[in-house]
């Protein structure tokens, strides 16, 4: 099974995956990305932060950039 590494992207810097996650496929990175992305703006809201200019890179094991979740479009906003 393939390993992903979620690397973080802030305003100062990048905060890199050591460990990654083992899934079957880069759809299910992506959806792990997102809930990731989801809990980290939960808790910054309730810090009274805004963290949705932000983004998850996901990598595979040589650092290739296979995905950019950014946090912004892990909101569902209604229409």
């Amino acid at each position: 099974m393939p390993r992903f590494y979620f690397n973080l992207v802030t305003g100062s810097g990048v905060v890199v995956d050591p460990e990654g996650t083992e899934l079957a496929t880069l759809d299910e990175a992506r959806s792990e990305a997102i809930f990731d992305a989801r809990t980290l703006m939960s808790e910054a809201v309730l810090r009274g932060r805004d963290i949705s200019d932000q983004q998850i890179h996901i990598c595979d094991d040589a650092g290739t950039l296979l995905a950019i979740v950014g946090f912004g479009d892990a909101i569902r906003r209604c229409e």
